[in-house]
């Protein structure tokens, strides 16, 4: 079959793209400006790029148009294939039809973590030598890739999914997850977002339970204990087994930890089963880490064994990636790149990166490190101002708070003026970068958070504070 991909660059339909080359499809495709990392990817695995949707690519003929939910009508493109009656379906479809027919499907869902969950439940499969496919909305680093097939040749072999509540395509409003049909599915945490698709949490609250109700009575929910929203989805009817994770406090059959987020035990009610001492961070992680281990259980892997591949877990690009230190006035200064961009996203990895520096200190004689958090509300919620009031919270660990307002319809002054003196705002990288570096300090820890290449932030930030050596 010959497939051409509209949309074809961005995470969800390039991983489409991989998986569709690998089963022995022929694949082209187009988008606004083919960009990279994936252009490249795409390009390496022998796939034509168009860059554009302009109506002449109907001269390619391929036997299905795969449409991304980027597109939208009065797209050139897509106006000249529904004018002509040719055949299209989105990619979410696609995938269902094609990939994941006859797999046992772990679909990972949540507003926070999926990406880094659904990696953690890939590897630890994979150590456990059921080499699952997977689809991952980022790049972990134990594989490199961001999707493959997995193991073709027995029944429902696993594959491991990122199952994402944003919409499916321009003709199909429901949300993508919908269309994986999962017999294992992590419920990781639900809280508003996408406000320029969802009125309120209700209604995404409603989309999750449409995924509930694909999942067989012989499959398992895996959900977080510590979410009222995801109880009232449970609420509205559930059909299968449910294991909760993350409790505060004892509870039969339920997953809890017991320690810091780099070392801890887990829990079955009282009964310890297994302890995972690794390099990750944060409070969050300790959450993603008994959610895979729920997850994995389901196949047939120990929460032993996989908290000892959590062990050898090496984490997804843009988490918490530290992307270079420079030697200032006589010691070091970090800078990092972090994909957070939900307020909630924000305060955790702030907060995971505070703790991690402070039980590094050896000393109670030395000075408190700094954090100095870097970030650009660039999402759509983020950008209608959605969660502008929450900014101050989410960034209350940081010890100075550095905003890019270029573009923004609401004042980020204003939105951040309960943080006073600690938050800075500037209406250009350039500007931003040269705030940054006159205030940093030798020690401190420059955490970049955003969703997109944030105009090279990273990079320039390193070169100026090199020039200050």
């Amino acid at each position: 079959m010959h497939i051409h991909i509209l949309g074809i660059c961005g995470t969800f339909m390039g991983g489409v793209a991989a998986l569709a080359r690998e089963a022995g499809h022929k694949v082209t495709g187009c988008d606004a400006n083919v960009y990279p990392p994936m252009s490249d990817q795409l390009r390496s695995l022998g796939i034509e790029l168009i860059d554009g949707y302009t109506a002449d690519q109907l001269a390619i003929q391929p036997d299905l148009y795969v449409v991304g939910n980027v597109v939208s009508r009065g797209n050139t493109l897509v106006e000249a294939i529904l004018d002509a009656g040719l055949p299209y379906v989105s990619g979410p479809q696609w995938l269902a039809d094609h990939v994941l027919n006859g797999r046992h499907v772990l679909a990972v869902a949540g507003t926070h973590g999926k990406t880094t969950t659904t990696a953690m439940l890939t590897w630890v499969l994979e150590q456990a030598g059921l080499h699952p496919g997977f689809l991952i909305g980022g790049v972990p680093l134990n594989f490199g890739v961001s999707a493959r097939l997995g193991n073709t040749d027995v029944a429902r072999t696993p594959f491991v999914i990122e199952a994402d509540e944003y919409d499916t395509a321009f003709f199909d409003k429901r949300s993508k997850f919908v269309h994986y049909r999962p017999r294992t599915a992590v419920l990781n945490n639900l809280e508003f977002d996408h406000a320029d698709i969802f009125e309120n949490l209700a209604s995404i609250e409603r989309q999750f339970h449409h995924l509930v109700r694909t999942v067989p009575g012989s499959g398992r929910l895996i959900v977080n204990a510590r979410e009222d929203a995801l109880q009232r989805v449970l609420a509205m009817g559930c059909w299968s087994d449910v294991v909760r994770f993350g409790a505060r406090k004892e509870a039969p059959g339920e997953l809890r930890a017991r320690g810091e987020p780099h070392a801890f035990d887990v829990l079955r009610g009282s009964l310890k089963i297994a302890r995972v001492e690794w390099s990750q961070i944060g409070e969050h992680n300790q959450m993603n880490a008994l959610a895979a281990i729920a997850a994995a259980e389901h196949v047939g892997v120990a929460p032993e064994a996989a908290a000892a591949a959590l062990a050898r877990f090496e984490n997804v690009r843009r988490r918490m990636e530290l992307r270079g230190v420079v030697q200032v006035g006589g010691g070091d200064i970090r800078v990092y790149d972090d994909f957070a961009h939900h307020p909630t996203a924000m305060r955790t990895t702030v907060n995971g990166l505070r703790r991690k520096i402070d039980a590094q200190q050896t000393s109670h004689d030395e000075p408190r490190q700094r954090i100095l958090a870097v970030f650009e509300p660039r999402s759509n919620t983020m950008k209608l101002g959605a969660m502008k009031a929450q900014l101050p919270w989410s960034l209350e660990e940081a010890d100075l708070a550095f905003c890019h307002s270029g573009g923004l319809s609401w004042d980020a002054a204003q939105a951040l003026g309960p943080m006073g003196e600690q938050a800075v705002v500037a209406d250009s990288i350039d500007q931003l970068v040269a705030r940054v570096v006159a205030a940093a300090q030798a020690g401190d820890h420059i955490l970049c958070m955003s969703n997109g290449g944030f105009g090279g932030i990273h990079q320039k930030l390193l070169a100026a504070l090199a020039k200050r050596t």
